[in-house]
C-alpha cells in the first residue's frame, strides 16, 4: 500500500519522494497525452466517416401527390434505387449467379478460387510479417510493427471468404 510506505518515511524524504515521482511520471503523460490527442482525433474521423457512410444508405423520401389535386395525382411518383432493385430470391440449395453482381457473375469458377487462393496468400503473409516485427524489441510499445502493406494484406481474409463463396455459387451453377 503506498499511503503506509509515505506514512513512515520522514517530512524532508517525502518531499524528495515526491520530486522524483514527478520527475519520473511528466515525461510519461506528456508522451500519452500527445498520444491521447492523436487517437481521440482519429475517432472523430472515423465517426465522422462512418455516419456519412451510414448516411449513403438512408432511402430519399417519396413524395405522395395529394389525391384532391388532379394534376399532381397523374404525374408519376419518384422511386428509390431500393424499389428498382431486381429480385434476388431462389428456391433451392444454392442461388443463382445473378446475385454475385455483374462482374463476377461472368467469371468461371476456377478464377474465382484462383483470386480466393491469393487473397488467402495476402493474409496469412501479412499477419506472419506482423508476427516476426511485433517480436523485435521495443516494436510494440513504438508501433513499428504496424506497417500499411500488412494491414492492406489483413482485407484478404473476408476477400478470400467472400470469393470463395462465390466461387462455390459459380460451381454449382455450372461455370
Amino acid at each position: 500500500n503506498k499511503r503506509a510506505i509515505i506514512l513512515y518515511l520522514p517530512n524532508n524524504n517525502l518531499l524528495k519522494l515526491a520530486i522524483v515521482i514527478k520527475r519520473i511520471t511528466t515525461p510519461f503523460f506528456q508522451k500519452y497525452t500527445k498520444t491521447a490527442i492523436k487517437m481521440a482525433k482519429l475517432s472523430i474521423l472515423l465517426l465522422v466517416a462512418l455516419i456519412a457512410i451510414a448516411s449513403a444508405f438512408t432511402p430519399s423520401p417519396v413524395r405522395i401527390a395529394s389525391l384532391t389535386n388532379t394534376a399532381a395525382s397523374t404525374s408519376t411518383i419518384p422511386t428509390t434505387s431500393l424499389a428498382m432493385a431486381e429480385d434476388m430470391s431462389w428456391e433451392g440449395e444454392y442461388p443463382p449467379s445473378k446475385v454475385l453482381g455483374p462482374l463476377m457473375s461472368k467469371m468461371p469458377s476456377g478464377a474465382l478460387g484462383l483470386i480466393s487462393l491469393v487473397c488467402a496468400t495476402a493474409c496469412v503473409a501479412s499477419i506472419a510479417g506482423s508476427r516476426e516485427l511485433i517480436q523485435e524489441p521495443g516494436a510494440f510499445e513504438s508501433g513499428a510493427w504496424v506497417k500499411w502493406y500488412y494491414i492492406l494484406g489483413s482485407f484478404g481474409g473476408p476477400l478470400a471468404w467472400g470469393t470463395h463463396v462465390a466461387a462455390w455459387i459459380q460451381r454449382k451453377n455450372g461455370m
